[in-house]
């Protein structure tokens, strides 16, 4: 991240002067840790068994014949409460828990941390479109580099069938402690960041998210003539936070696919490319929107849920001081 140049445009008009990175640090404030959390770890708890679903969907190639075959989302799911019960739904809801927690926390964290920034901490101005992108950009891979070994877990919990003989032991998981260590055991600090490249692009998915979010916001603000750093209703943040997540999660879905095929502990891939290959070949352009329906079901919901957890806790935490 490089320095930024402000001009005091808000001020007395004095020379633009650059902010040293450092910097960012004076804008931190745990208020929006801690509503990021809390929002993650409800959205995740309200609907975690559509992003199983979504999980399953993406990494069914149709040529894994030990892996469960769903002909559609009714079905998935009568076959999993058959087969797995209700708990079965819920597997890999722990590490998921910790990961939404984590990544949604240290996302709000570093978001509004990199927007004071380059505000140079003022509330009095906006940042426009590109550079709200920049700042979740930044916010997304610095988030993405602490939370990826939890979605690797995440992913792998997800897809422990009811059946697993097939399996050697080294890729049966007890539980979230046991995958993280064996796969750190069995396939080194290599295994707890596979996906982690498609993950990267995936920073654009927040990115555009965040564009979208705070643009309507701010629409929204100077439509009413409100102060920029205004506490607006329930149904406000809701939609504009489904909205966004719609636009970003249609626009960015492919790179899901990817990150959970190389994350899936039944097939082996040699990398990002390769994923691409045998995917285009054999499965074509759908095979790249695998999981879509279930995601796009549980997504907006559950970035509408963390939104309006997040605004409302941050908020209730900053004016508490």
């Amino acid at each position: 991240m490089s320095p930024v140049s402000t001009n005091q445009q808000h001020g007395s008009g004095t020379a633009p002067r650059t902010l040293p990175f450092y910097s960012v640090l004076f804008h931190v404030k745990y208020e929006h840790l801690l509503g990021g959390v809390s929002g993650g770890v409800v959205s995740t708890l309200v609907l975690h068994p559509l992003e199983l679903l979504k999980i399953r969907f993406a990494v069914n190639d149709g040529h894994l014949k030990t892996r469960p075959q769903y002909k559609g989302l009714v079905h998935a799911i009568s076959t999993i409460l058959k087969e797995e019960g209700a708990r079965g739904l819920y597997r890999g809801v722990t590490p998921n828990c910790w990961g939404a927690g984590t990544a949604w926390g240290f996302y709000f964290f570093f978001y509004n941390a990199i927007k004071a920034w380059m505000l140079d901490g003022t509330s009095k101005t906006n940042l426009g479109p590109g550079r709200h992108m920049l700042a979740a950009a930044e916010a997304g891979i610095l988030t993405l580099a602490i939370t990826n070994p939890v979605w690797v877990v995440k992913t792998r919990m997800c897809l422990q069938y009811a059946n697993l003989k097939t399996l050697s032991p080294s890729k049966r998981y007890s539980g979230m402690i046991d995958a993280l260590a064996k796969i750190y055991r069995y396939e080194g600090f290599r295994g707890l960041y596979k996906g982690f490249i498609p993950g990267i692009f995936g920073v654009s998915h927040g990115a555009l998210q965040f564009m979208a979010y705070e643009e309507m916001k701010k629409f929204y603000i100077n439509h009413y003539n409100l102060i920029s750093d205004a506490k607006l209703g329930v149904l406000e943040y809701l939609t504009f936070a489904a909205t966004s997540k719609l636009f970003a999660a249609s626009a960015t879905y492919p790179y899901q696919v990817i990150r959970a095929r190389l994350q899936d502990q039944h097939k082996e891939y040699n990398g990002v490319v390769d994923v691409l290959k045998k995917t285009w070949r054999f499965e074509g352009a759908r095979g790249f929107y695998k999981g879509l329906l279930p995601s796009l079901l549980r997504v907006t919901p559950a970035t509408a849920i963390t939104f309006v957890v997040y605004e409302n806790v941050s908020q209730f935490l900053l004016h508490k001081k």
